[in-house]
């Protein structure tokens, strides 16, 4: 299916459901209990206001062309959707990598436009001291998700907003890792955390036991747990994609963008203080930003979803890489303070 093709079976999905235009305005990043961002109404290319079209071939047409071939995204707003995220187009070249040694391996990536200076290097003058909140990367070419309709319960407690979350998932069919699966896994741990991990996919030993991190890349997340004075079952734990991908491939942007949207209900439903994200998948998922290193963002701190994000080395590059583990370590450190702060 081409790249117009995808459009107009998702801007006819959205019509359907009521929509009535399109916008540019990210809203993504905003929970929702913390009311609407102040968005411009839709605007045509003339500069008049965007109005429902006659027909849905008017509104495939003129979406179309306000996008033009270069757009990475579009946000969908009508009054059945809060802040939904439409994906413009399929995201070109190739998938963010799963392999955290290409990021360490390689000393040549730049560093995500907007990113706040590593904490072990003097700031320019005039700028915030290190450590400080980071502004999020500039984003890259991953699309909005066109799913992000999922919310987390408002009333109840986070295990009872958990427990919603996942019934709305059910024996989810949504994206073809579904075919190969063996147990579909959600998360695991406190639903009331002030921690939690986010991982990139289950592996083997997760597809069997339904549980993330149970291999030997989870039992050394669990030594980093409890280095800072915690236990397991004192954070809560979840990946990006809840079905392991076929031969532990990276996840493909399609199903990054079905599955995305029941982490962020599940960030939302836990309301952690910190969250870290593991690897460079799930770093450069959580700041939209497919070019971030993590060998460059790691130890700093983002805003994101009422959270402070640190992005850090996953469990398995460590494995294959025990030498950076001292740099996980500064990470961790930095993670305690903010939880006891």
């Amino acid at each position: 299916m081409t790249d117009r093709a995808q459009l107009e079976a998702h801007l006819e999905f959205f019509r359907e459901l009521g929509v009535e235009g399109v916008s540019r305005d990210p809203a993504w990043r905003r929970r929702p209990d913390e009311g609407p961002a102040a968005v411009a109404p839709p605007m045509t290319d003339a500069g008049g206001p965007l109005t429902p079209a006659a027909d849905a071939g008017e509104t495939v047409a003129r979406a179309a062309e306000a996008l033009g071939p270069d757009a990475h995204e579009v946000d969908v707003l009508g009054p059945d959707v809060h802040a939904a995220e439409a994906v413009a187009a399929a995201a070109a070249g190739e998938a963010p990598g799963r392999e955290e040694s290409r990021a360490a391996g390689s000393g040549s990536a730049a560093p995500p436009p907007g990113s706040a200076p590593p904490r072990n290097v003097a700031s320019p003058p005039g700028s915030a001291p290190p450590g400080n909140v980071a502004p999020p990367p500039a984003s890259g070419a991953v699309a909005l998700s066109m799913f992000d309709q999922v919310r987390a319960p408002a009333e109840g407690s986070p295990r009872e907003r958990l427990d919603h979350v996942r019934e709305q998932l059910g024996p989810c069919t949504r994206c073809k890792l579904h075919a190969g699966r063996t147990t579909l896994v959600f998360g695991v741990g406190n639903p009331d955390a002030d921690l939690m991990f986010v991982g990139e996919a289950p592996g083997r030993d997760e597809d069997r036991e339904g549980i993330p991190f149970v291999g030997r890349a989870g039992q050394l997340l669990t030594r980093i747990i409890e280095a800072i004075d915690l236990r397991r079952d004192d954070v809560y734990i979840a990946n990006v994609i809840k079905c392991r991908p076929p031969d532990n491939r990276n996840p493909e942007p399609d199903e990054v963008q079905t599955c995305e949207p029941y982490l962020f209900a599940q960030i939302d439903c836990i309301r952690p203080r910190v969250i870290v994200a593991l690897g460079s998948f799930a770093a450069r998922t959580l700041l939209r930003d497919d070019r971030a290193s993590i060998t460059k963002i790691r130890g700093n701190v983002y805003s994101f979803r009422g959270a402070q994000l640190i992005p850090t080395f996953h469990p398995a590059f460590l494995l294959r890489s025990p030498d950076r583990k001292r740099e996980v370590w500064e990470d961790m450190k930095l993670v305690r303070s903010l939880l006891r702060g």
